[in-house]
């Protein structure tokens, strides 16, 4: 069956920062959304707009004809797909299950080798645009599983994302998402020791921006975070509690692959700093706080 508002109930679990405004974006497209979420009260707005509510993931699946996840951690999301009253005991056959936390590759692979045998198609599709991104509807989705089931899934990619590529088989989607933020751990490293040393050199760090964020250095990081430092914003679009997480599977599958990567090391190891001084739930950009108490 095809997926369009006329013809399919979908279900959302996981209502965060990102997650809150993937789902509204569907609900305005025309999609009769379900929603579970561990904290009802994260799911109140949407709600109110005409989301219907559901105690448990396994009650959401029952009805649903594709269900989109967005949780917070590989245990979370081993939890909703493979746990007792989970998606994939819980799904009909022919339902489709497309994950968009950042996870494990291979729990990816586990969860698409479970549900195929209940007849059950699955995508890992992780997301990267951070709050942004989730809000206007441009979010890159990394895409692992079945190139028919990539098609599949293609109008609700459409609704919530702007780049949309499939990666390969089940898992692809997973090792693109690290090769993603491994990118993001240096090039955050690159711009908080960049802002540092402009302000201490004595120019004014924002006028700096405006020459190297249209240069070779330009990235999305410079142009949308690089001004949140300089602000003091450490509100999070994307969590450092989270960002940690990503690092870890990403130096994991680097050990696996036996593949040395010191600048994915030094930047967990900035950002493990951070979180022992109890500000894991700010934003990644909050780096640049390392290198303000040295300027």
């Amino acid at each position: 069956m095809a997926i369009s508002p006329e013809s399919t109930t979908l279900g959302f679990v996981g209502l965060g920062v990102m997650g809150r405004s993937m789902a509204r974006n569907l609900m305005q497209a025309g999609y009769a959304l379900h929603v579970h979420t561990r904290t009802r009260e994260k799911a109140e707005e949407l709600l109110r707009e005409g989301a219907v509510w559901h105690d448990s993931v396994g009650r959401l699946a029952a009805v649903a004809d594709a269900v989109i996840t967005i949780v917070g951690y590989p245990r979370d999301v081993e939890e909703v797909y493979l746990g007792e009253d989970g998606l994939v005991t819980g799904a009909r056959p022919g339902c489709l299950l497309i994950d968009m936390t950042t996870s494990s590759p291979e729990l990816a692979v586990r969860i698409h080798r479970a549900a195929r045998e209940r007849g059950i198609d699955t995508l890992d599709a992780p997301v990267s645009g951070g709050d942004v991104g989730a809000r206007e509807a441009r979010l890159s989705i990394m895409t692992g599983g079945d190139q028919a089931a990539f098609e599949k899934a293609r109008p609700l990619f459409e609704v919530m994302g702007k780049n949309i590529v499939h990666q390969g088989p089940a898992g692809s989607g997973q090792h693109t998402k690290m090769a993603n933020q491994i990118v993001i751990a240096s090039t955050m490293l690159g711009v908080s020791e960049a802002l540092a040393y402009a302000k201490q050199a004595g120019l004014d760090p924002e006028t700096v921006l405006q020459s190297i964020s249209g240069g070779a250095a330009g990235s999305w990081t410079l142009s949308n975070l690089a001004p949140r430092m300089l602000a003091g914003n450490f509100d999070p679009g994307f969590y450092i509690k989270h960002f940690i997480k990503d690092m870890g599977i990403a130096a994991g599958e680097a050990d696996r692959l036996h593949l040395s990567l010191p600048g994915l090391d030094l930047a967990r190891k900035s950002y493990q700093e951070l979180a022992d001084r109890g500000l894991g739930d700010l934003g990644t950009q909050a780096l640049y706080k390392l290198y303000r108490e040295t300027e």
